[in-house]
């Protein structure tokens, strides 16, 4: 069965598993949403989301870095464009711009500064005291 183009693949998802599971959609739809939220939280929280059944995702500190520093260098490059005279339309598309960019900026800046002191331990066993 095609999705229909006036459905989202979100709506599109839960339409096929209600009939599928006959459970209602609005049940599906709060159980989904509460999962994206949770994994959401947790990625805020942690360095890691795992979903069962599907894979473990880490927050990768040093891509993290880079895209802060380009989100950066955009930004600066979106103000630099406001002090030139330009059109209006244009100037309120690079004021959303800036907006955007500032936002992400916002959320990315905590867990950088959060991470800066750690290192990566993944797969590394712990050190047994040798001082016993």
């Amino acid at each position: 069965m095609d999705k229909p183009v006036s459905l989202s693949v979100k709506d599109w998802i839960v339409r096929k598993m209600a009939v599928n599971m006959m459970v209602s959609e609005k049940t599906l739809d709060t159980v989904i949403m509460h999962q994206f939220q949770s994994a959401n939280e947790a990625l805020a929280t942690c360095n890691s989301v795992e979903l069962s059944g599907f894979g473990k995702f880490f927050f990768n500190y040093k891509k993290a870095v880079k895209k802060m520093e380009k989100m950066l260098a955009q930004r600066q490059h979106l103000l630099n464009q406001l002090d030139t005279p330009i059109d209006g339309r244009k100037r309120e598309v690079v004021i959303i711009k800036i907006e955007g960019l500032t936002a992400a900026i916002e959320i990315l800046k905590p867990k950088i500064d959060e991470n800066k002191f750690l290192t990566d331990v993944r797969g590394v066993e712990e050190q047994a005291d040798s001082s016993i």
